[in-house]
């Protein structure tokens, strides 16, 4: 199939292509910024099923709190398997599932939270994705994102969407997308945009709880 026609398919590719060196190409910004963020996400989690998705080669694993079921899913297979070895270098419990964000192989409603770090500026259909995440979460569930944004000083924005074509075809990232607007029009009720950096927010948001 054509890569052109199937863009979960090229974005794949390039995360199974970059996996060996994925973390050497991102280890200083892990020591200056990522880990203590990780951290702040993780302690934010609530309830006894919690899902991570996008969980790449296991960066968030050393975070994990240890009074809780964990599941994270990958698209890809590379990224998994460094995500398994980091896993039992641990020796955590976590149950890793190659899957598709886009198309989730879970049940609605049952999840208590959702964790993803850096995951929605590669996921091809945003809001097909965080919709997916609203399903298997229960109503009032958790949302909790990291994400790299689009500037909010507009001549940054401006040189990011000049930038990204080329960042996107290299690594399969978006550098210019609105997620926390994304998060909004997927029907999560935001509660709270956390500015980390001029690039990074921490996002909190909730599955509303419809009343019939």
């Amino acid at each position: 199939m054509n890569d052109e026609l199937d863009p979960s398919t090229s974005v794949r590719r390039r995360y199974d292509r970059i996996a060996p060196v994925f973390d050497l190409i991102e280890s200083v910004m892990e020591r200056m910024w990522f880990k203590p963020w990780r951290s702040r996400v993780w302690s934010l989690v609530e309830g006894e099923r919690v899902l991570e998705v996008g969980v790449g080669t296991g960066k968030n694993m050393p975070f994990y709190p240890t009074n809780r079921s964990i599941l994270a899913v990958d698209f890809s297979e590379k990224m998994l398997q460094r995500a398994r070895s980091r896993a039992i270098r641990l020796g955590l419990p976590v149950e890793l599932e190659l899957m598709d964000i886009q198309a989730l192989r879970f049940s609605d409603g049952l999840f208590d939270t959702a964790v993803g770090t850096f995951v929605f500026c590669s996921v091809p259909d945003p809001l097909l994705g965080l919709s997916e995440l609203r399903r298997v979460l229960k109503p009032g569930g958790k949302l909790i994102l990291l994400e790299h944004v689009r500037s909010d000083y507009e001549p940054v924005g401006r040189a990011m969407d000049r930038l990204d074509p080329w960042v996107s075809r290299l690594v399969g990232a978006h550098i210019n997308r609105p997620t926390a607007a994304s998060v909004e029009a997927a029907g999560f009720g935001v509660e709270k945009v956390e500015r980390l950096n001029a690039l990074v927010r921490l996002i909190e948001a909730r599955n509303p709880v419809i009343e019939r």
